[in-house]
């Protein structure tokens, strides 16, 4: 049952408005009560000042004491009980109040100058409920008789008491019946206002790989819960994303591993029909299938690098270098396959450029973006290479003439497996692979040593790719790197 959200909110609900209830009904009950206990100390005070008041007046006449129980009969009321001591204690006179009560006289020596006292007292009457009244006595200095008097007032408790049961009444009724009606009201409440993630719940049950287009209900995009089925619709999306690209990964990557692989297998059994072959035969046909066996491995390799990537647990093996040799030694790699196509290298001199950073993996995407151009470009044609120092890192320029990128095709080259050219035969390649993994790796690369890679022009003219390295890589050279 406490596993539900719509009990647990209702729980605390209650808890948390039953907790106020009974802090405001303990508030209200002792406020009240202190209001109708000083009440009763300021009508038992007046009473004092009242008696006070008719002693002044009265005291010196001849038969004082008949006058001053005159007196009192009138001031006070029948629940009011009164009397008046002498200085030693004696009785003068008194009203006693309805039933006989009489007012009583606390010590005398107990009693302050010119100050009243309030006390309570208990007497048992012989029923089951105690009189209960409260008391109040003050000495009184009469200056006509040069004399002091004590006056004590009494009063019973009950009708305050009555009150406050009434009210301690109310509140014992009036809270458990808010507390209930709140849970009936909060439990409607919560199950109203969880109403859509029952819904959401329910949808997101059902969504499975298979069906990951289906998206949860947005009530009010603008509350909580929209919010978070927003959250989630997007969560979705990008899962939908990821699982498309997934798939679309192992369709291309099948792909490309079965033709190298049917290559290898055709050549075999080609090659096995005839019971005796001539030398050269068999050597072309293990040409041919050495050739297939390298591109594979070029694939896998790829494939396993992309994975590492993805996975993290390919860590950048620093060292320090300078990067406009590594370009050099690129280039050179690069022109066997630009001489075999007579196309010319325009390389401009490079600046000392210090770096630090994975001297293999900037190997790769320099001979990836140098394969891509050369393959790229006609025979006859030009490859341009520049290096560059600006504020804030390097800049290395590779640049085509080749007939350049469809811009249809152009967001999408730095997608695995992506080739804009799909005609083309796989036996242009260069160190790449052929399998559309090139620039995929030589945008990770960068990005790794927290660059870019970007197409920064393609037209009919030819494509330009730019890479930015950051100074932040930079090392100090030494005297012994220099030399």
């Amino acid at each position: 049952m406490l596993d539900s959200v719509r009990t647990r909110l209702t729980l605390w609900y209650l808890g948390v408005l039953a907790l106020m209830l009974v802090v405001f009904s303990a508030g209200v009950y002792l406020l009240l009560a202190h209001s109708l206990y000083q009440r009763l100390d300021a009508d038992l005070k007046a009473a004092v000042e009242a008696t006070r008041a008719t002693l002044e007046r009265v005291v010196g006449k001849e038969e004082n004491r008949e006058v001053i129980t005159s007196e009192l009969e009138e001031l006070f009321s029948p629940e009011q009980a009164v009397a008046v001591f002498d200085y030693q204690g004696k009785l003068v006179a008194e009203k006693p109040a309805r039933g006989g009560t009489h007012a009583q006289l606390e010590a005398i020596n107990k009693l302050p100058a010119a100050e009243s006292i309030f006390y309570t007292t208990t007497s048992h009457n012989g029923n089951s409920d105690d009189d209960e009244r409260r008391n109040a006595v003050r000495r009184v200095n009469v200056s006509a008789a040069q004399t002091s008097y004590f006056v004590a007032v009494s009063q019973p408790l009950e009708p305050v008491e009555e009150e406050l049961e009434v009210l301690r009444n109310i509140f014992f009724i009036a809270v458990p019946f808010t507390i209930i009606l709140a849970g009936v009201g909060g439990w409607f409440l919560a199950r109203r206002g969880l109403a859509p993630v029952v819904v959401m719940s329910e949808r997101a049950r059902r969504i499975s790989a298979e069906n990951l287009e289906q998206r949860l209900p947005v009530v009010n995009p603008r509350d909580e819960l929209g919010r978070l089925a927003g959250t989630f619709n997007e969560l979705l999306a990008r899962l939908d994303a990821a699982f498309a690209q997934q798939r679309q990964f192992v369709a291309d990557a099948s792909h490309e591993l079965r033709t190298p692989l049917y290559v290898i297998h055709t050549t075999a059994e080609v090659t096995l029909e005839k019971t005796h072959r001539d030398e050269a035969e068999y050597r072309e046909a293990i040409t041919m299938m050495d050739e297939q066996t390298r591109r594979l491995t070029r694939i896998v390799e790829d494939m396993f690098t992309l994975a590492r990537a993805d996975a993290g647990s390919r860590p950048l093996q620093q060292s320090d270098f300078y990067l406009d040799e590594l370009l050099e030694e690129t280039i050179r790699a690069a022109g066997v396959l630009a001489n075999r196509k007579n196309i010319v290298m325009n390389v401009a001199a490079f600046t000392e450029a210090p770096f630090r950073g994975d001297e293999g993996l900037l190997r790769q995407m320099f001979l990836n973006l140098l394969g891509n151009a050369v393959k790229h470009t006609p025979t006859g044609a030009s490859v341009s290479v520049n290096l560059e120092s600006k504020s804030g890192g390097f800049f290395v320029t590779v640049a085509d003439t080749g007939s350049g990128i469809p811009s249809e095709d152009q967001p999408h080259i730095f997608e695995r497996f992506y080739r804009a050219n799909k005609s083309r035969t796989h036996s242009e390649t260069t160190d790449g692979s052929g399998a559309g993994l090139g620039l995929a790796i030589a945008k990770w690369v960068a990005e790794a040593h927290d660059g870019t890679l970007e197409l920064r022009r393609s037209d009919s003219d030819g494509s330009t790719f730019v890479v930015f390295l950051p100074t932040s890589n930079i090392f100090k050279p030494t005297a012994q790197i220099s030399e």
